[in-house]
């Protein structure tokens, strides 16, 4: 049974330094090993990429771009009319993923150079972000329609993944709190989208705060869907904080229940800093 591993989300953690460079730096020397960050679309891959490095660093996940935020946009995969726009965000997603590979280096005393010396990891893992109901629409309306248009658009990008060897990520967004507006906001939907679908570089992507909003009952859906899960991410409910801040989830049993049932991949801490990290 082997440990959890932990990845820094970029976007949440570090939120007093400037950029990505600098968060990168400082989740290498707080003594993670992997890092992930929504939308890296700003700097220059091969920059980001080479900092890693220099940390020690693996980047595993990336989100798809959102869209025109100015317009309300979150993800396109499941928007009407959109499908283009959609197509063309993942090519530039995974223009990136292929950019951003970090070597994983055999020997604490590596760590810093830029000689790829060992074995080439890239970034393995992109969330298709389904996006929201357009607004003033009825989600029982559309649903139909957007569900359409997600499956189509899925099934498109798992052939482009896979020419990559690259796994793709579905993530509920709790409607309650977080998005009222987003598509995808339970794991059992996701699940039955990725059985419609019916790919297997498509995974789950596990969020507990949001699972946790939305339906509760984690330590059954957690046994439940684990097979599908690709990536895990955490945070505390309902104050979205570290997970040992005050909250209603108690994660030394959640992070046991993980090890238990055969977790392996990274879990991304995904949350707001009540305190210092690391």
């Amino acid at each position: 049974m082997a440990p959890l591993r932990f990845s820094a989300n970029l976007s949440w953690l570090f939120p007093e330094l400037p950029d990505l460079t600098a968060r990168l730096r400082a989740a290498g020397s707080s003594g993670f090993e992997a890092a992930e960050v929504a939308w890296p679309y700003a700097e220059r891959p091969e920059a980001l990429a080479r900092v890693a490095r220099e940390a020690g660093l693996r980047l595993v996940l990336i989100n798809t771009p959102p869209g025109d935020r100015e317009k309300g946009e979150m993800g396109l995969a499941a928007v009407p009319g959109r499908q283009a726009a959609f197509r063309e965000g993942l090519e530039q997603a995974v223009r990136y993923a292929k950019a951003l590979g970090c070597p994983r280096y055999p020997s604490p005393e590596a760590r810093g150079s830029l000689e790829c010396s060992a074995e080439f990891l890239r970034l393995e893992m992109i969330h298709l972000m389904a996006g929201r109901v357009p607004q003033g629409a009825d989600r029982a309306a559309v649903r139909g329609e957007m569900e359409t248009v997600f499956l189509e658009n899925l099934r498109h990008a798992a052939g482009v993944l896979a020419q990559e060897n690259l796994v793709g990520l579905l993530e509920p967004i709790n409607t309650r709190v977080t998005d009222p507006q987003y598509f995808l906001d339970t794991p059992q939907q996701a699940a039955a989208i990725l059985q419609k679908v019916g790919r297997p570089n498509l995974q789950l992507q596990m969020d507990i705060f949001h699972w946790q909003i939305m339906d509760g009952n984690l330590t059954g859906n957690i046994r439940k869907f684990l097979p599908i899960v690709g990536h895990v991410q955490v945070a505390q409910v309902p104050g979205r904080g570290e997970p040992s801040s005050p909250g209603e989830l108690n994660f030394p049993y959640l992070f046991q229940l993980l090890e238990d049932d055969g977790y392996k991949g990274f879990v991304g801490c995904e949350y707001q800093p009540q305190g210092e990290v690391g």
